[in-house]
């Protein structure tokens, strides 16, 4: 029988302290009139220690709110109303703005699609890395120029010595998008966010990104949630899978049993948006229209677009259940194989 997952629950099998827990994680947006809107509705997920999370769903799914949230940085004006955030044994959220701030520096990092966002265009690229290792590091100017240098050969950065003194605007979008990796993890970071930060990339580039990032990550045992909208890149790239729809976490397992047995309808529409067979993306594709006027705040928020919606759906939110050891779906009619 399947038995209902408490928050406490959402981790892989084996019992190895987790690197991050969020708890029951709420953002809401303000309305000019009404009630607030709900980007993120009591979200829990854990990830361990040189294990990568690939999250995955649609724009508007609540991704990058979730992201900044995370960092206690939710995107204006949006507001975090309940939940936790534990790092290393401490609610980030309990702690003072500035040890925040260090915190974010030193043991957390993000890693975004739009580099040269990222980059002032005033100072050379060495000196902004070299710059974030001496403040966050307490280490003097010539050991974190060093620093900076050996991270940009790990990323494999072109004529590393010569690219410390380029500007951002004398790079390529492959090259910059380097540069902010190597700025993300020149203090080592326990914990690293990446939030669809090989979007707009050349298929090349990204592969040599991805294979890096999981890289270093393995090397200095760093945890990684990896926000995406392809999901064929987690196939790839990730330990375990979490699919997320309009705030939520539908499902959640290893990589493997993810696409091998994927349990939840919107997981299974998601990977036969991907497919070539066409029959596979017909039968998943969006539904009647006449579901699309229900309410999916009383019951499934997926359920207006479900094929295998059913009355109770539109009535009755479901729980996230145990499906097996690891996976977890939130459906109340699950995806059988036949």
């Amino acid at each position: 029988m399947n038995a209902i997952v408490s928050s406490e629950m959402l981790v892989p099998a084996q019992s190895v302290a987790p690197a991050l827990s969020v708890r029951d994680l709420r953002v809401e947006f303000p309305t000019a009139m009404g009630a607030p809107t709900v980007a993120i509705k009591n979200l829990s997920f854990d990830i361990e220690p040189g294990t990568i999370l690939g999250l995955v769903g649609e724009s508007g799914a609540g991704k990058t709110t979730l992201a900044r949230s995370i960092l206690n940085l939710p995107p204006m004006p949006g507001r975090i109303t309940n939940g936790e955030v534990w790092f290393e044994g401490t609610d980030l959220r309990r702690l003072p703005e500035e040890e925040q701030r260090e915190r974010r520096g030193r043991d957390l990092s993000i890693v975004v699609p739009n580099p040269r966002g990222e980059l002032n265009p005033l100072i050379t690229v060495g000196d902004q890395i070299a710059t974030r290792a001496q403040v966050h590091l307490r280490i003097d100017k010539k050991a974190a120029q060093a620093r900076a240098l050996e991270m940009l050969q790990k990323v494999q950065i072109p004529d590393p010595k010569r690219r410390m003194n380029a500007y951002a605007h004398e790079l390529s979008g492959g090259m910059a998008q380097r540069v902010v990796i190597a700025m993300s993890l020149v203090c080592s970071p326990r914990f690293v966010i990446s939030d669809d930060a090989t979007s707009g990339l050349d298929v090349t580039v990204q592969a040599q990104i991805l294979k890096l990032m999981r890289d270093l990550a393995f090397e200095q045992q760093s945890a990684m949630l990896f926000i995406t909208r392809d999901v064929g890149i987690t196939a790839h790239f990730c330990d375990r899978v979490a699919v997320m729809y309009s705030g939520e976490i539908m499902e959640i397992a290893s990589r493997e049993d993810l696409f091998l047995d994927p349990q939840h309808p919107y997981t299974v529409m998601l990977m036969a948006a991907f497919s070539h067979n066409a029959k596979l993306r017909s039968q998943w594709r969006a539904p009647d229209e006449s579901r699309e006027n229900a309410t999916p705040s009383v019951g499934c928020s997926y359920a207006s677009r479900c094929p295998k919606a059913q009355s109770i759906c539109h009535v009755e939110h479901p729980e996230l259940l145990e499906r097996r050891p690891g996976h977890v779906v939130r459906c109340h009619f699950p995806v059988e194989r036949t």
